[in-house]
């Protein structure tokens, strides 16, 4: 059985990482594997990096590409890319409702699940029906509604946190303990999932502001025409992000409903 982490960058996924490097979660595992969307703020980046100089197993760096890049392009195949994220529509009430996504399953799920294979040997052979990978995922007890068991019947999913009864907060406490420096969220500067105050760390961000801007006024023109005159947003209030302002510290918005990131298929994004 090899035991292998998914690496989110986050707190809980770099916590359960470095616990385990230092011997408190066991077996060491053979290593982590971080799904690069290639469209995270620099900060998650650089905290990357110096996790890697603490880590005494490797950490691989996979990708599908930019999820940026490809909003709006056409996948081999003919079938648009166009709308990968799960933004937000008026729904027939006149709220607002989230649309489906791909982007976790393409950007996060897929690549890491292809890298698992090649370090098992997979690549060309056939499925074995019975686990040989331990699939390790930091999701938290108080996101313990993202814990799903595995799709395929080689992976069995694992999660140390919920293990040892630990919140995010326990988790910030636990590198605080160490000396370590506090990582920040991980996802994707135009993910429509950010609270307020993600929003308001974004916006402070010139480079991540412009390319959540961008995102946001680039799905409503490839929006024109293919559900009447329903527009799409990245933020829940149905504005543009440019005629958006927000304040650090803010209250986080209430949590969204059942398709929230809360419930995030395998949490394999935010942690």
């Amino acid at each position: 059985m090899k035991h292998i982490i998914s690496l989110g960058a986050g707190v809980q996924s770099s916590t359960m990482a470095l616990m385990a490097s230092a011997g408190e979660i066991t077996p060491m595992p053979e290593c982590a594997i971080f799904a690069d969307t290639q469209s995270e703020p620099l900060a998650v980046y650089e905290w990357l990096d110096w996790l890697e100089t603490k880590l005494l197993f490797p950490v691989y760096r996979v990708t599908a590409g930019s999820l940026f890049d490809i909003i709006g392009k056409k996948r081999p195949t003919g079938k648009w890319h166009h709308m990968p994220l799960p933004a937000f529509v008026r729904g027939e009430d006149g709220k607002a409702a989230l649309l489906n996504r791909s982007c976790t399953h393409d950007f996060k799920i897929a690549p890491i699940r292809k890298k698992v294979r090649e370090l098992t040997g997979l690549t060309r052979r056939k499925s074995p029906a019975s686990p040989i990978v331990m699939q390790w995922i930091g999701i938290s007890v108080d996101e313990v509604q993202r814990a799903k068991p595995a799709r395929e019947a080689w992976v069995q999913h694992r999660w140390p946190l919920l293990e040892a009864g630990m919140t995010r907060q326990d988790c910030l406490l636990w590198m605080e303990r160490k000396g370590y420096p506090k990582p920040g969220k991980s996802s994707c500067t135009f993910c429509p999932y950010h609270d307020n105050t993600q929003w308001a760390e974004t916006q402070a961000d010139p480079a991540a502001w412009a390319q959540a801007i961008s995102v946001d006024e680039r799905i409503r023109q490839l929006r024109a025409g293919q559900r009447k005159s329903n527009e799409v947003f990245l933020h829940r209030s149905l504005t543009p992000l440019k005629d958006l302002t927000f304040k650090l510290f803010e209250k986080p918005a209430d949590l969204f409903d059942e398709k929230s990131f809360a419930v995030e298929c395998e949490g394999m994004c935010g942690v």
